[in-house]
């Protein structure tokens, strides 16, 4: 499909003027030209909505104000160019507070200033398109029945959660073992909810630095403490009027939870270095692989905190709890990353597909890519055998008890199983096994010693 022309309308009641504008206008062939000497005949035709209209400040029957405002009221992305001998300075003001893109006077220079206005506002609205078009296409990316693939019941349950979490901006907590797409799901809800068209803002507590984190999120000021060279934006303001996704925020140390809980509340922030509030105001969707109401009373999450973020709890799945989705998402899987790396397309043998379906898949969605990326790689044939399926399906505890060892010796081989379990997720380990990360890293370190 070619692209739409690029239409602009002269409105000149000078019959002298019009000729020189169209003539100058016409030296680029991608422009579509119409010209008109009263405003009557221009209003008739301003439904075909132009790109842009030159118009003369001073016409037999309308004044360029006049002209001007039924524009707006018709189409603000028209853009206007107003053309006169008038000069008073507060008339040119007042018409580009009204709306208009530029002001040119009739003068020698005329038609240089015209093709650079011209030329500036094509590239805005080229821009403008650019970006509408890749809204679209991001949009279309995160339709969450496309982006969340699976018709069991345990996902269908989940659709319907997202669906109401769309219509209002109620706070989502979204909780689901490691790699089961909690951030697909954020993303999901923020694309299809009235806020796409404003910022999605990511945080992962967990990757930041305890003595970063606040900075991160809440900005600084210049000078604020050693390095801070310049005055940094936190998340919270980037993310105002959007979505803020905070990742992992089970990991969040207590002294900077009591900090998220007054912002939360105020809807400001005030920058380290600052004393000055700044206000902000956006949705916030959390997500945890931890059960926040055990780390309440565990001690290790505020409760005012944890009633503060209740709001639409969505819980997702463990890919072993979604029956038939494992082969869904293996074909998606398979047709996605042939399609990027211009391969045939494969398939799953019947013996594969039986062995993905009798694995426990600890790594979840996220797993179960890599696993179908490698098969498709080792695959020498068209169909995917059970050979090109690297798994390790045996449990790795099942011998611990067995060998003659320390309690230390025990502690330590039941840790690394746990850890080869569960992709080395020393977060996931932790919490299977019910241990602080601290701990884990101790042990381990002394195991070396």
């Amino acid at each position: 499909m070619s692209e739409k022309p690029f239409k602009i309308f002269v409105v000149e009641d000078s019959e002298w003027y019009n000729r020189l504008l169209v003539h100058t206008l016409s030296l680029n062939p991608d422009f579509e030209i119409k010209n008109f000497f009263n405003g009557k005949d221009f209003l008739r035709c301003l439904h075909e909505s132009p790109d842009i209209v030159t118009l003369d400040y001073r016409l037999p029957d309308f004044t360029g104000l006049e002209i001007l405002k039924k524009i707006r009221e018709e189409n603000s992305d028209i853009q206007v160019i107003l053309i006169s001998e008038q000069e008073d300075i507060d008339t040119v003001v007042s018409l580009l507070k009204q709306g208009a893109y530029d002001y040119i006077s009739k003068s020698e220079d005329i038609k240089d200033r015209l093709l650079n206005t011209v030329k500036n506002i094509r590239n805005g609205i080229g821009l403008k398109r650019e970006i509408t078009s890749l809204r679209k296409e991001v949009q279309k990316k995160y339709s969450f029945k496309e982006s969340i693939l699976g018709e069991s019941q345990a996902i269908k349950a989940v659709y319907d959660l997202i669906d109401k979490a769309l219509s209002t901006n109620i706070t989502v907590v979204i909780s689901g073992e490691t790699g089961t797409g909690k951030e697909l799901v954020a993303k999901a809800i923020h694309y299809n909810s009235k806020l796409k068209d404003k910022p999605f803002v990511t945080v992962n507590v967990a990757a930041i630095p305890s003595e970063l984190i606040e900075s991160e999120l809440f900005g600084h000021e210049k000078g604020a403490f050693t390095g801070a060279s310049y005055r940094r934006i936190g998340r919270f303001e980037e993310a105002d009027g959007g979505t803020l996704f905070l990742d992992e925020i089970g990991e969040m140390e207590l002294n900077l939870q009591a900090k998220l809980l007054r912002v939360l509340q105020e809807k400001e922030i005030v920058r380290i270095g600052s004393n000055k509030p700044v206000k902000t105001d956006c949705r916030i969707v959390v997500a945890t692989n931890k059960n926040l109401k055990e780390e309440v009373k565990k001690g290790n999450f505020r409760e005012d905190l944890f009633y503060r973020l209740l709001g639409l709890p969505i819980e997702l799945p463990p890919l072993r709890d979604r029956a038939n989705d494992i082969l869904i998402l293996a074909r998606y899987f398979i047709g996605k990353f042939c399609d990027e790396n211009n391969l045939s397309i494969k398939k799953l043998s019947v013996p594969s597909q039986k062995k993905l379906m009798s694995y426990s898949f600890p790594g979840n969605v996220r797993e179960l890519k890599s696993l179908i990326e490698l098969a498709v790689t080792l695959s020498s044939k068209d169909d995917i055998e059970p050979a090109d399926l690297v798994i390790d399906s045996g449990d790795p505890l099942s011998d611990v008890v067995n060998d003659n060892l320390t309690l230390r010796e025990y502690e330590v081989k039941i840790i690394k199983a746990t850890l080869k379990k569960n992709n080395n997720d020393i977060r996931l380990a932790a919490s299977k096994l019910d241990i602080g990360i601290s701990t884990i890293y101790r042990i381990l370190k002394e195991e070396k010693e």
